[in-house]
Parts: structure tokens; C-alpha cells; sequence
């Protein structure tokens, strides 16, 4: 009899801001700092060279970009590795 109703989104109340992982945040605080240090280091003057500065934080957000039924595109990508090389 004891037959307990889970929500469907309960997963999200252990995810941070109902989006993240902790391991996402530290994936977009790593890019932002050494986007932060190549900009102090590389001070780009013109627009491609501030595209490949840009380029680790570019990344990063990428990887944890919201995604549909996943919680980000790094979740998307696990997951696809996970299917081509478990799949005999």
C-alpha cells in the first residue's frame, strides 16, 4: 500500500538554480578566468584575435548551455560518447 507519487522534475531541486551541477559551475568559472587572464595578458586589438581570447569562456558556455530533457550540452555529449562506445 505504501505507493508513494514522485514529481516528475524532482531531480532538478538537486541541481543549482534548477540548471547546474556543481562540475558546470567550475567549467564555466575555469573558462572565465583564463579568458579573464588572456585578456589581461593578450589585450587584443582587433577582432580575431578577441574571438580566440573569447574562445575558453566561448567553450565553457557551450558546454553548459541549457539543453532540452538534459541538463546541459556536456550531459549530451557524455551521452552520445556513452551510446557509440557501450553499444557491442
Amino acid at each position: 500500500m505504501n505507493q508513494y507519487l514522485i514529481a516528475a522534475n524532482s531531480k532538478k531541486g538537486q541541481l543549482i538554480f534548477n540548471i547546474f551541477r556543481p562540475l558546470d559551475l567550475v567549467i564555466i568559472g575555469v573558462g572565465t578566468v583564463i579568458t579573464f587572464i588572456a585578456f589581461v595578458a593578450v589585450q587584443p586589438e582587433e577582432l580575431a584575435s578577441g574571438i580566440l581570447v573569447l574562445l575558453p569562456f566561448l567553450v565553457c558556455a557551450f558546454l553548459v548551455l541549457p539543453v532540452a530533457n538534459y541538463h546541459n550540452m556536456l550531459c549530451v555529449i557524455q551521452n552520445i560518447y556513452k551510446f557509440f562506445t557501450e553499444n557491442d
